[in-house]
């Protein structure tokens, strides 16, 4: 199930912030509260965390972009992350 992840409540008289840069990227892991983007204001640089542990999805709004209280940032995939392969099991030993 996707997530939107969206602009937090800035504070007294601050309407929207500016997108200062992608923490994670599209396809990246996610852990639940885990930074994923830095939005700056005129009076304060905050982290946007993750909602939820999953997999960072689409991004909406571009680094440089001006964002308002309540605009989707960006989605994300919940669930765990794809897990890596495990590696191949040694063989086993064959009796001399």
């Amino acid at each position: 199930m996707a997530i939107e992840i969206t602009v937090p409540t800035l504070g007294e008289s601050v309407a929207d912030a500016t997108v200062a840069r992608w923490i994670k990227k599209t396809g990246e892991p996610v852990a639940a509260d885990e930074p994923v983007v830095e939005l700056e204001t005129d009076k304060v640089t905050l982290e946007v965390p993750a909602p939820a542990a999953g997999t960072l999805g689409e991004i909406t709004a571009a680094e440089g972009a001006t964002v308002e209280v309540g605009a989707i940032l960006a989605m994300l995939n919940e669930g765990a992350a794809p897990a890596a392969a495990p590696a191949p099991a040694a063989p086993a030993a064959t009796p001399a």
